[in-house]
């Protein structure tokens, strides 16, 4: 998927609206339209990286920041104490839908084993 199709890139650049729960140069957080629990946010990097095994200085610098945000949200969202699910999908096995790498941030209930 091009980088003009994607609809990560589209929410970021203005183009389909969205509410920001954060954003900041880099990356923003927005809640994820098929939520999978109470708390369900999608941290996200500005830039269209498909994949972790994109250039690896860059991707660690991004990841670093998502998880950042990420746990400033599960703060905000008063969720920290409790525990809360940080996930990354790559590729189709994992079910990656989309090809923009994020992260998902799930919280407000026990969430079952992945065993």
């Amino acid at each position: 998927m091009a980088e003009q199709e994607c609809i990560f890139c589209r929410i970021g650049r203005g183009e389909v609206p969205a509410e920001f729960l954060y954003r900041d140069d880099s990356v923003f957080a927005i809640h994820d339209i098929n939520p999978k629990a109470p708390v369900h946010l999608l941290v996200i990097p500005f830039s269209h990286l498909s994949a972790l095994t994109a250039d690896p200085q860059p991707t660690l610098e991004t990841l670093g920041r998502l998880v950042a945000v990420a746990a400033q949200l599960a703060q905000e969202h008063g969720v920290d104490a409790d525990g809360y699910r940080l996930t990354i999908n790559q590729g189709p096995d994992a079910s990656q839908t989309l090809p923009h790498l994020h992260l998902h941030l799930l919280a407000g209930r026990r969430l079952s084993d992945l065993g």
